[in-house]
């Protein structure tokens, strides 16, 4: 893949699932040489950990109590995104349902918030240092976790365009069944009382229904080049 430049700073990308945010902060990061941080991902392996303590995710002072305990890390490279639980690559094992099902009421607790919170901005912290750049993707990045980022990004799409294509990426038939699940998803997280989801209110909103991820990539690019965040000038960039 052809990389455009090195990034300066953070571009901060939040919005619900389904709208493409994943695939295309990871491409935007590795093109940029920048690192990239999920940090819906870290939240899932919180999920996971509540969920092989045997606690009910629907109980905040268990929840809180086991996700203190937790050690979880994930890796900066967009190219080899993973996440790590107590030391073991739970990569594939947060994508089930089951855990898909607990995430919003784990990540609901202004405990683990707090705590995952701290984490993701010491990571940013790192990856920002000198000059280096960092893509952020989740629901209050731009709100919550990075504030005072320079790029913040909110995608949408229309619930049945992001129905169509989680039924897509999971092999799923029942499309209806997931519009269901992704309106009931979008209903938890932009309710909760903390860090609920929502667009800041100096954030870019981009509606990707319409569009496909090289669309929405080419998008990103020129926002970041936009806003100066490019460290070396480059051909088309100006």
């Amino acid at each position: 893949m052809q990389r455009c430049g090195r990034l300066r700073g953070v571009v901060a990308v939040d919005g619900p699932s389904g709208t493409g945010k994943s695939t295309v902060t990871r491409r935007l990061a590795t093109l940029l040489v920048a690192q990239y941080l999920d940090t819906g991902a870290m939240y899932r392996a919180a999920a996971l950990g509540v969920l092989q303590a045997g606690a009910d995710p629907a109980d905040p002072h268990a929840v809180g109590e086991v996700v203190a305990r937790l050690h979880i890390e994930g890796s900066t490279d967009p190219q080899a995104p993973a996440v790590f639980l107590d030391g073991t690559d739970v990569t594939a094992q947060i994508r089930g349902p089951a855990v898909t099902t607990a995430v919003s009421p784990v990540s609901a607790v202004s405990q683990v918030r707090a705590q995952l919170v701290a984490q993701q901005r010491q990571i940013i912290r790192d990856a920002t240092t000198g000059e280096g750049g960092i893509v952020v993707e989740g629901r209050d990045i731009g709100t919550v976790v990075a504030p005072d980022a320079p790029l913040k990004i909110f995608l949408t799409a229309t619930a049945a365009a992001r129905a169509a294509r989680r039924a897509a990426q999971d092999g799923v038939d029942d499309v209806a069944e997931v519009r269901r699940a992704v309106e009931r998803r979008d209903q938890l997280d932009s309710s909760r009382a903390v860090s609920p989801l929502r667009a800041a209110d100096d954030a870019v909103e981009l509606d990707t229904t319409e569009l496909d991820i090289d669309a929405v990539l080419e998008r990103l690019r020129e926002l970041v080049a936009c806003r100066g965040l490019v460290a070396l000038a480059i051909r088309g960039w100006a």
